[in-house]
């Protein structure tokens, strides 16, 4: 059985402001890895359960970690427990990371890490009795972001045009939207310009990090875009013309064509279309699997 990868002891854990200050400092020492060594390290992990490798790969995403975590600070907790579930997330993203599968460890793991700050805000959150549904969760990490948007900032209940159209963009109720609304009013948000010692000048908004993308997760974006461009560019030329064109005007662009559009084209019957559609999308199934199988030989560069 797997072991799990662990944070070495030399690392000071997250908690309490003079730990969280140090911490904060020590990640920083940890450099980024090039691809094709976070690739090697992750075959280490994932073929021998190499601990040593795994270490390498949690130590080199730290900083991603505490940059997902400030982001949730608006919650009314410890920044610094929020880090330390984002690094229990970023460890089980990497003891499930495939390297073959040809993307970089920070697009994988950031979803890890976000999932597990979030679960703990849940639990957390006394007054919030819900989570039970994924609208609920959802409704309760992007309301503040909504309001801002349509500039609800207004103290109490929200009027209804603003709750009606949050409810709309989230797909929840109108009473959801009220009831999570004075729920989060009465938790309240912690200021950034409280002390980080009694003794001393330092707020909490001096160590925010960087809200810039981090180096790696820019790498990790452009790289999957591009991976998924060339793995479809290739997949595409297993269609001839005709299966091709069909495909890409039926189910590849902004305003899709219809049946009957194609077939007066084409001067065939929308039955025809159809199954020209089908068929050439199960021919681009096949084709990128098999594309991902033949990657999966080669490091992700």
């Amino acid at each position: 059985m797997a072991q799990e990868p662990k944070l070495p002891v030399t690392i000071p854990a997250a908690s309490g402001e003079a730990g969280l200050n140090r911490y904060l400092a020590e990640i920083k020492k940890f450099p980024i890895l090039q691809p094709e060594e976070e690739f090697m390290l992750a075959k280490r992990w994932a073929e021998h359960q190499d601990t040593d490798a795994a270490a390498k790969l949690v130590n080199s995403h730290l900083r991603l970690v505490a940059k997902i975590a400030m982001g949730y600070r608006g919650y009314g907790l410890p920044v610094a427990e929020l880090i330390s579930e984002g690094n229990i997330g970023l460890m089980q993203g990497v003891k499930k990371f495939e390297p073959d599968r040809g993307f970089r460890l920070a697009t994988y793991a950031m979803w890890w890490i976000r999932a597990s700050i979030q679960e703990f805000i849940l639990r957390s959150w006394s007054l919030v009795k819900m989570g039970t549904t994924a609208a609920q969760k959802k409704l309760f990490f992007n309301l503040r972001r909504m309001k801002n948007q349509i500039e609800a900032f207004e103290d109490g209940d929200m009027r209804p045009e603003d709750v009606q159209k949050i409810a709309t963009d989230l797909g929840v109720t109108t009473d959801e939207v009220i009831s999570m609304n004075r729920r989060m009013a009465m938790g309240g948000d912690t200021s950034l310009n409280v002390p980080m010692r009694e003794d001393g000048d330092a707020q909490w908004q001096d160590w925010l990090v960087d809200t810039d993308p981090l180096q790696d997760e820019r790498v990790a974006e452009a790289e999957e875009k591009r991976v998924r461009h060339d793995m479809l560019v290739d997949a595409m030329s297993s269609l001839n013309d005709r299966e091709r064109h069909i495909l890409t005007e039926r189910r590849l662009t902004d305003e899709p064509k219809t049946l009957e559009e194609l077939s007066q084209e084409y001067s065939v019957s929308r039955e025809r279309i159809r199954q020209i559609e089908v068929r050439a999308f199960e021919k681009l199934q096949k084709s990128l699997l098999n594309i991902a199988g033949d990657r999966r030989l080669l490091p992700a560069m």
